[in-house]
């Protein structure tokens, strides 16, 4: 589940009798707010609905987990408290410590829900994808196979990409330096936070000409996170991210080892020994996978 802002909803959940009885909602969105709640997104455990419940000119996540019908309701009760106030927890701590994730705004453990602040911008898969979707008609139009040509990063025009690769690594270092396993590290997890009208990007890079990459990371859906300071714990996050990247950016999997570790070695101190313990990851997921 997305704790943030995400794609816009489908028109299968635009909102219906037949979705209303379907997906109840929250006690607290029953009540008056300047626009109804719009659902953006379900998976298994939770929703997340958009709303601006708390103040009209200010819209919030609203993640809800509902009642699980085949758990015993004693059981459902504790976990969903424990879930809601771990995760609600962990991002106050990381706001706290400076880690770029949504602020908190309130939290009902017993109702289920967690209110975060909404974080405009798409997320960073949707901006990766667009990117080498128009590099690749670019190299066709010159007459190569844009498949064919992987992104090394070593072009001048590589270098946007390299620069959010580069705040992607500094993200993530950040998080794992305050003792925080993210659990779902992945390119949808991370908004792209558009930069505020004449403020520079806080990394020193100059905006993209056409703006696909550019904004502040910021690290959503901490539903699955942990406090940890297990150097394995950390390595295993990044395999997770590595894998999720080089399945979703096929073509751009060679930039994740050099430019994302780069930026993640600049943001944390202990970086050299999570990246010798990834190492040990990496083996025993290629063990796995001959296997089967």
């Amino acid at each position: 589940m997305a704790a943030a802002a995400v794609e816009e909803p489908p028109s299968s959940l635009t909102s219906t009798p037949e979705d209303e009885h379907e997906f109840p909602l929250p006690a607290v969105l029953t009540y008056p707010s300047s626009t109804p709640p719009t659902l953006i997104t379900q998976g298994a455990e939770a929703r997340l609905y958009k709303t601006t419940y708390l103040l009209p000119s200010i819209p919030s996540a609203l993640k809800y987990r509902p009642p699980k019908p085949w758990r015993h309701p004693v059981l459902d009760a504790r976990l969903t408290r424990h879930r809601i106030l771990a995760e609600a927890r962990i991002l106050v701590k990381c706001r706290r410590e400076g880690v770029p994730v949504p602020a908190v705004y309130a939290a009902d453990e017993s109702a289920g829900w967690l209110m975060m602040e909404w974080i405009g911008g798409a997320p960073a898969r949707v901006g990766i994808n667009e990117w080498l979707q128009r590099r690749k008609e670019s190299e066709e139009a010159q007459g190569h196979d844009g498949d064919a040509t992987p992104v090394t990063g070593d072009k001048e025009e590589d270098k946007d990409l390299v620069a959010l690769m580069r705040r992607i690594g500094s993200a993530v270092g950040r998080m794992h330096k305050v003792g925080i396993v993210h659990g779902d590290l992945t390119t949808s997890n991370m908004m792209l936070r558009p930069w505020e009208e004449g403020k520079g990007p806080s990394n020193g890079h100059a905006a993209t000409h056409d703006g696909l990459l550019d904004g502040d990371i910021i690290i959503i859906d901490f539903g699955l996170a942990s406090q940890s300071t297990s150097d394995e714990d950390r390595a295993v996050d990044l395999y997770v991210l590595e894998r999720a990247f080089a399945s979703t950016h096929s073509r751009a999997e060679g930039l994740f080892t050099a430019v994302l570790e780069s930026g993640y070695r600049e943001a944390f101190k202990q970086a050299p020994v999570v990246l010798k313990k990834l190492e040990e990851v990496r083996m025993r997921g290629r063990k796995r996978s001959m296997i089967g």
